[in-house]
């Protein structure tokens, strides 16, 4: 077969797909949110270390994918089926021909040529001949029509070019990608992320931008107007902000649930919901309405589906363009409330150049735990008792540290804390004492390095100084060393920049279809590779996935399904603690053989009970014994909550079963038009659609919900325990 002939047949194969290559960045950070039944609030999203320029991340023209991520499958050379019909046929074939074939067959420039126009590039097409030539000379028996025609060449009856069909066979069958790229391309279309979410289309929502400094009251207002809607969602970044505001609803008379990962609390002591809930910005869904959504690049998700009548929005004036261009794909307005700062917070001319000076009131912020413990013995050697509040430690510690110091009665008057005081924490602070103006952050390449705090981190953490609801009306501002107060003055001075890109993120959905495809690519590669040929537009990039495709990486060994896969690999864990990777890794282990995750297996894991922390290092190991408790009891929520899905699935498809032979109504099941709802009004849950479909009645579904909130509630209190026990050893060890 000639080249030209090669190229006839394959003149009507498409040609390769070009598709976006988009950077990874650092998912969005610094957020709070909160949804409002008909009345949502999102606090401070986009707040994060972004650049403002667009266009860094994505671009909206297509090129190739980047195919180094493609990994060539195993293709078996030890199959025998018994029968030689080419060798019967023709003759045995002499290996070191077939290899003098083979190596002029890959030195042929023109057949390289017609390879790449089918998206094999120099990489791809050496890897293919490879695997093709260890195919040819090692199987011990050959198809058919390849043995005729490799004689064929050997006695020159055939032309070399008569192998391109056969190597372009091989090659997607080593590469399956390459005959559904464009398939793959479509479901990686990231361009137009509102039309993801049509329930949140199909309603007028009214979006309210509560623009302002930290201590503004814009949260104050933004909070009554969740407090007077009928029902309504809060979300937060932090499981302290959700705890603050479910005390605050139910105090003022409000009925509200709280919902984190780790927890559920129901003010319903049979188990019936609310109308009002508090959680983390991870336990909401945006296919529900009056509920919210995920970190980071879900802040996206939640301002585009939210399904609600009011979305207020609270943040700096910074985001105020970029969201309401946002809204503009939307067709969604923005109104703008601007408000001021309601005390004063002023930049002091002196350092405070030693712990000797400290005053009442005052809070020491450093970037590194190490900094964190020194500068807290330092301070209790001179007789002064100090809190301590860091990322790290439990949310029950992190409370009780900063009541301690809010106390008026208590001698604790000062405070020591990383960065995590500027995530919304209510401190009665004086004044704000830079340790350090450099924090140490992993760039791309995984590398630690240290940076200068952005203009943005510095406001945030200056303005917790002199709140207004404090007994400290006046905030002040300064540094420990003399030299940093000029550096800090000139990045308070600049301008916060404009954020002008959103993140997003590849769903389960998304990563299920290309599995489907791809059935026998692993989880971190098939994230790569959609992420190479994602295509977003100027608006948006894809967030940074190293922390998932670290933990698609660990549990890949693992057998599981693609679902409980990805479940696991969103689990929210500090990776760099050896221990939590670790009882993360036996979690996935133990799951995959079925075999029950209880709360006697987690004690045994965790070496329960522990003992008192003699130093930092047994401090740092109970902090990583919380974490292991927090990860279990968020891996067993999302994990029965899929084992419910499926059980319903199956209990739909009996009843449907059941239907189909015999097509009558459960007895006592009312008619879905005899429900007195109207379709369109009924809820879109599977539970609600077995209700309105008569296979089953309200009285049995409510009983449904208690059994289970009852179970939930029984197996979550021997954990709760456990995580009192340890935040009363580690509030033990602060005050020692």
């Amino acid at each position: 077969m000639s080249v030209n002939r090669c190229m006839l047949l394959f003149s009507r194969v498409q040609p390769r797909i070009c598709a976006i290559s988009v950077r990874n960045k650092n998912t969005l950070v610094d957020s709070r949110c909160g949804n409002f039944g008909s009345t949502t609030l999102l606090k401070d999203p986009w707040s994060g270390p972004l650049t403002s320029r667009r266009g860094v991340y994505s671009n909206s023209s297509s090129r190739s994918p980047d195919t180094s991520l493609f990994v060539p499958l195993n293709i078996k050379s030890d199959v025998d089926d018994g029968w030689a019909v080419g060798a019967e046929l023709t003759q045995p074939l002499d290996k070191s021909e077939l290899l003098k074939i083979l190596n002029k067959f890959y030195k042929r420039n023109e057949m390289q040529k017609i390879a790449a126009d089918q998206g094999l590039d120099a990489r791809l097409f050496h890897q293919a001949f490879i695997s093709f030539r260890k195919y040819v000379l090692e199987i011990s028996t050959l198809s058919a029509d390849l043995h005729i025609i490799l004689n064929d060449i050997c006695c020159g009856a055939g032309h070399i070019d008569d192998l391109y069909p056969y190597f372009m066979r091989h090659a997607k069958q080593i590469f399956p990608m390459l005959d559904c790229m464009e398939d793959l391309r479509k479901i990686s279309d990231l361009r137009v992320p509102a039309n993801w979410y049509p329930e949140a289309r199909a309603i007028q929502r009214k979006v309210i931008f509560h623009a302002g400094p930290t201590n503004s009251g814009k949260t104050h207002h933004a909070i009554q107007r969740y407090l007077a809607a009928k029902s309504g969602v809060y979300c937060g970044p932090l499981k302290l902000l959700a705890h603050e505001i479910f005390e605050k609803s139910n105090t003022a008379g409000v009925p509200c649930d709280l919902v984190t990962g780790e927890e559920r609390t129901f003010v319903d002591a049979e188990g019936g919901q609310a109308e009002h809930v508090a959680c983390t910005i991870e336990m909401c869904s945006v296919t529900t309405p009056c509920q919210d959504i995920s970190r980071g690049w879900a802040w996206t998700r939640a301002l585009l589906g939210l399904c609600a009548e009011e979305i207020h929005v609270c943040g700096e004036p910074a985001v105020i363009n970029f969201v309401t261009e946002l809204m503009y794909t939307t067709g969604e307005e923005v109104e703008v409330r601007n408000y001021k700062r309601l005390s004063p917070c002023s930049i002091l001319d002196r350092a405070v150049e030693s712990l000797d000076n400290l005053r009442p009131g005052d809070c020491v912020v450093c970037f590194s735990k190490n900094d964190i413990y020194s500068i807290s013995r330092q301070i209790e050697s001179r007789g002064l008792e100090c809190a301590v509040i860091y990322g790290s430690l439990p949310p029950g510690t992190k409370l009780s540290q900063a009541k301690k110091f809010n106390d008026p009665e208590d001698p604790c008057k000062i405070l020591v804390a990383t960065d995590a005081i500027g995530m919304g924490l209510n401190l009665s602070i004086k004044r704000i004492i830079f340790n350090s103006l450099v924090k140490p952050n992993i760039n791309e390449k995984g590398e630690k390095e240290l940076n200068t705090i952005s203009t943005s981190q510095a406001l945030q953490i200056a303005g917790r100084a002199g709140r207004f609801s404090s007994i400290f009306k006046e905030g002040e501002v300064t540094t420990m060393h003399r030299d940093d107060l000029p550096i800090l003055k000139e990045i308070l001075s600049r301008t916060v920049h404009a954020i002008e890109i959103a993140g997003l993120h590849p769903t389960a959905e998304q990563i299920e279809m290309f599995a489907y495809h791809l059935p026998d690519a692993t989880l971190s590669n098939l994230i790569d590779i959609f992420v190479s040929l994602s295509q977003v537009d100027g608006m948006y990039f894809v967030c940074n996935i190293d922390d998932f495709k670290f933990l698609a990486d660990m549990i890949q060994h693992i057998p599981l399904n693609l679902r409980s896969r990805y479940v696991f690999c969103t689990a929210p864990i500090n990776k760099k603690q050896p221990f939590v990777c670790t009882s993360f890794l036996k979690f996935a282990r133990q799951f995959s053989r079925d075999e029950p995750l209880t709360f006697d297996w987690v004690c045994r894991l965790v070496s329960w009970p522990l003992v008192p922390p003699k130093n930092i290092k047994d401090l740092v190991h109970l902090e990583a014994v919380h974490d292991v408790l927090d990860l279990y009891l968020w891996l067993r929520s999302l994990i029965v909550f899929i084992a419910i899905i499926l059980n319903q699935m199956l209990i739909t498809l009996s009843f449907g079963l059941f239907v189909s032979i015999s097509p009558r109504r459960v007895r006592g099941a009312p008619k879905a038009q005899d429900s007195g709802v109207e379709a369109g009004q009924l809820d879109k849950s599977l539970g609600s659609r077995l209700v309105q479909e008569g296979l089953l009645t309200p009285d049995l579904l409510k009983q449904l919900q208690k059994e289970w909130s009852k179970e939930h509630r029984q197996e979550e209190v021997g954990v709760k325990l456990v995580a009192e026990t340890l935040n009363n050893k580690i509030k033990g060890r602060k005050k020692k």
